[in-house]
Order: structure tokens, then C-alpha cells, then sequence
């Protein structure tokens, strides 16, 4: 079944805490504006729900609010309705438990998730499959969990619905920005294919 532009129940989540830093240890990473915009772009682009940025510290979630409100209703507003707009998908929330709790309470059922990883190496899905998942089921919300820093913890992993099969290039490196990687499953799930008459 082909799923309508807008019409999505996919939503996503950029997770600060507790994320992985290049050492493996766990940690709680910072805002990166560029995150905000880029990502916020991609999902008003290919007909996301909402993009929540979820970070336990209450200043840094002030200055996400910050940021939002200058581009939502502020001087950026007036500026770039453009991005107004797809700032209007912005949400900001302190952890997974309260971002579920406000999906569950937009579409009346929680949102089965979606884990993203570089790591992943035994996936349930792959873009295809969660394309096919999202038409057939438009009614039930999937929330898609992105990790800053180098990556989710292997329990978030292991714990989410499904775990997405990562993205590969032609070689052996594989360190995407978490808004580059964002835009391409977005684009597998929801770009527009046809081919074009020169």
C-alpha cells in the first residue's frame, strides 16, 4: 500500500541521554542547533507527525526552546515562514517515557519503536519492510529512536520493537551525522522514486 505525503504515523525521537561517546562510555551529549534545523527540514519534508529533541538537562531544553520559539513565532518566523514551518514539528521533551506518553495521548495508543544503529547487525526490518508496516497500519504511531553522540546503548537497541537495518555505502567507513542519516531512511521510506522524462 502506498503511503500518502502527510499522512505518515511516523514520529521521531533525537535521544541525548543515555547515549554511548567514542569510548564506549555512557554519557549525555549536548544540542547541536544544526540538528534541529536539519532534522526539523527532513521531517516537514517527507510528512513526519513530530521530531522530538529529548534530553534530561532543563537548560538545555531551554535553549532548544529558545531556538524553537525564535524560528516558530519569532523574528525567524517572519523571516523564513519556511522553516517556521517545519519548526512547528519541533517538540521538546526530557526522556523516552514522556515522549511516548505524549504520542500515546495524540493517537490514543503508544508507538511502537523503531531502533537505529550503525551497530545493528541482526535487523528486524529493513526501509522496505517499515514502509510496508507504516501503509498497512496508518492508524498505530512508530516512533523511529536516533542517538546522538555514538550511538544508543545496546539496551535501547535491544529493547525497542524493532531494530532498522543500518545504512551501508560502498566501503568500509560509516560515521553519517545523525541528520544525515535521519534524511536518508527518510528519504528510503518516503522519497519519491518515479523516474523523470529528461
Amino acid at each position: 500500500m502506498k503511503l500518502e505525503p502527510h499522512l505518515s504515523p511516523l514520529y521521531l525521537a533525537l535521544i541525548h541521554s543515555p547515549v554511548y561517546d567514542k569510548n564506549g562510555n555512557v554519557v549525555r551529549t549536548s544540542l547541536t542547533p544544526m540538528d534541529l534545523h536539519d532534522i526539523a527540514r527532513a521531517a516537514c519534508t517527507y510528512g513526519v507527525q513530530a521530531f522530538y529533541f529529548v534530553n534530561p538537562l532543563a537548560s538545555q531544553r531551554a535553549l532548544a526552546q529558545m531556538i524553537h520559539d525564535h524560528w516558530d513565532a519569532g523574528f525567524g518566523a517572519r523571516y523564513n515562514p519556511n522553516r517556521k514551518e517545519a519548526f512547528g514539528l519541533v517538540r521538546i521533551s526530557p526522556d523516552l517515557e514522556d515522549t511516548f506518553r505524549s504520542i500515546r495521548q495524540e493517537r490514543g495508543r503508544p508507538p511502537r519503536t523503531v531502533a537505529t544503529s550503525a551497530r545493528i547487525s541482526a535487523p528486524d526490518l529493513d526501509c522496505g519492510k517499515l514502509r510496508e508496516l507504516l501503509g498497512r497500519e496508518p492508524g498505530q504511531p512508530y516512533l523511529m529512536l536516533f542517538g546522538t553522540g555514538w550511538g544508543l546503548l545496546a539496551e535501547t537497541i535491544e529493547t525497542a520493537d524493532f531494530r532498522l537495518a543500518p545504512i551501508r555505502g560502498p566501503g568500509p567507513y560509516n560515521h553519517l551525522s545523525v541528520r544525515s542519516a535521519v534524511a536518508i531512511f527518510l528519504d528510503r521510506l518516503f522519497g519519491d522514486r518515479a523516474e523523470k522524462s529528461p
